[in-house]
């Protein structure tokens, strides 16, 4: 037994599975990464909310002035709501937030 388990690891890499297994256990690892299952206002960046016009329209409705301001629209778009708080504190403050979140949670992220 301890000598069959070589051999067929041996034969598998001669045989090129190896990388293709592990080429397509990555793949899906990256699918399931880059497909959130809900938005975060911790995790997700805001140019992914920006980009879907469902979680857009959430954050133009209840975020209003931070949504108004370019540098949310250009600079923002690689930050996390969470992260933005300490420059909007009031618009972004925890309570808000956590009213976003209870928003976002009723959508279904669009694939990225």
């Amino acid at each position: 037994m301890r000598k069959t388990i070589p051999a067929l690891i041996l034969a598998a890499l001669a045989a090129g599975a190896l990388p293709l297994v592990a080429t397509q256990a990555f793949g899906a690892q990256a699918a399931a990464a880059a497909k959130p299952a809900k938005y975060s206002v911790n995790d997700t960046l805001v140019g992914q909310m920006l980009d879907d016009p469902a979680a857009n329209a959430v954050l133009k409705k209840m975020i209003p002035t931070v949504y108004a301001n370019e540098m949310f629209q250009t600079m923002g778009r690689d930050a996390t709501l969470k992260s933005i708080q300490q420059y909007e504190p009031e618009a972004l403050s925890d309570e808000n937030l956590a009213k976003l979140q209870a928003e976002l949670d009723k959508l279904t992220p669009k694939g990225g």
